[in-house]
């Protein structure tokens, strides 16, 4: 199975004339992107690869785009146009400054850490890269150096380094199914008969500190609400809590991810994520539970669990959680002592995350046990040979999708 990952790295020019033609070529880029998928969205259907080619290859060439700068343009329009009409929204604007670029064209200089970058007219920028020590252990053989993501905001580079390598998925011994809340995350794991082997639970503090910060930026908002936005100072205070509140959350799921990790491995167990997709849609909250639900990261925390378990060969699954809280996971009734507590019916008191992460398991039991081979082995999961980017995971997940963001640990 191959599995994708993907490095943020940040960029800088040796001098101006490089900056200026490569925003030069992320503009164009854009722009014709744009022009690609307006013509696209008036289609009574949606062209193939070779009927985009046959049709805007030479216009585009003439722009001054190498041949495979076309086929990333007209690939990415095509994928926007698709996911948009798909999803029943109005004509996509895009507006961010990025560009895709295939191995032929960049060239990356490792031992100096220098990318060179084709640009229009097939002049080439080059590009000083601030390495981070990290990402050495991608940079030996088992890992492979793949497309690029070339992008530009807030008057800052960044290069978005693929790296892919083919993973061989561990045979599970136990099955840990993952309850995410707003402030803990429950795991159960039982063995491949259906028994319980043990139970835990996390804290999970980021939420409600990155939520103060929130606040406080909110607050700053309300006091000087006619002149905040032309007042650098207070601009950028409520810049400062918003990028607290950013980093808290991603090191909390970062951490909370290699806990699940390592205690999977741990059990060599297959883990069970809930499918959470369109969650926002289905709820109607106060204005308190929304606000904690635009900070609640349940999908990062999913992402990150994905790409890091399967960087170790262990299969990841998603199950529908419906009803999973209110059920009893060793038959009979559940009686509700309060809105944490529930009683089994073998007289043991338990919260419902841990009811919910132990039913996932057993759901995660059943599936793997629904095809059983002549000997009685239990078959790993299959999971699809092409992993999905960071954008992919906005929709509704894969069996076993693969996070491509890497931020430094």
């Amino acid at each position: 199975m191959r599995v994708k990952v993907t490095a943020k790295v940040k960029v800088v020019t040796p001098n101006p004339s490089s900056l200026h033609k490569l925003i030069l070529f992320l503009k164009a880029f854009r722009d014709w992107t744009q022009y690609v998928a307006n013509e696209v969205w008036y289609l009574d259907h949606i062209p193939s690869i070779r009927e985009l080619h046959h049709r805007f290859y030479r216009a585009l060439r003439e722009q001054g785009f190498r041949a495979h700068h076309c086929h990333k343009i007209e690939k990415r329009a095509r994928e926007v146009v698709k996911a948009t009409k798909k999803n029943g929204g109005s004509k996509p604007v895009l507006r961010k400054l990025t560009a895709r670029l295939d191995y032929q064209d960049y060239k990356l200089d490792i031992r100096n850490k220098i990318m060179r970058v084709a640009v229009l007219n097939n002049e080439w920028v080059e590009l000083k890269l601030i390495w981070y020590d990290y990402l050495d252990k991608y940079l030996n053989n088992s890992w492979r150096l793949k497309e690029i993501l070339v992008s530009y905001r807030v008057n800052t580079i960044w290069v978005y380094l693929t790296f892919e390598r083919e993973v061989e998925l561990r045979r599970p011994k136990a099955v840990m199914g993952v309850d995410i809340n707003f402030n803990n995350i429950t795991f159960t794991i039982t063995d491949l008969e259906g028994r319980l082997i043990t139970t835990g639970t996390t804290s999970f503090s980021g939420l409600k500190r990155a939520l103060t910060h929130r606040i406080i930026a909110e607050k700053i908002q309300r006091r000087y609400s006619r002149k905040w936005r032309y007042v650098k100072g207070i601009k950028e205070s409520i810049r400062k809590h918003g990028r607290r509140a950013k980093n808290i959350l991603n090191d909390s799921c970062h951490h909370m991810s290699r806990k699940l990790v390592e205690i999977a491995k741990e059990y060599n167990a297959v883990i069970l994520l809930e499918d959470l997709s369109k969650l926002r849609n289905r709820v109607n909250g106060s204005k308190k539970f929304n606000k904690k639900l635009s900070l609640w990261t349940y999908r990062r925390i999913q992402s990150y669990i994905n790409y890091k378990v399967l960087m170790e060969g262990i299969p990841v699954m998603y199950v529908n959680p419906r009803g999973t809280s209110k059920a009893s996971p060793i038959g009979g009734k559940l009686s509700f002592i309060s809105y944490r507590l529930v009683k089994l019916p073998n007289g043991h008191v338990v919260t419902r995350d841990i009811v919910a992460s132990w039913n996932l398991a057993l759901r995660g039991f059943r599936l793997l046990t629904q095809d059983v081979g002549s000997r009685g082995s239990v078959e790993t999961p299959k999971a699809p040979d092409q992993m999905q980017t960071q954008e992919g995971m906005k929709g509704k997940p894969v069996q076993v999708p693969v996070v491509s963001k890497i931020p430094k640990i």
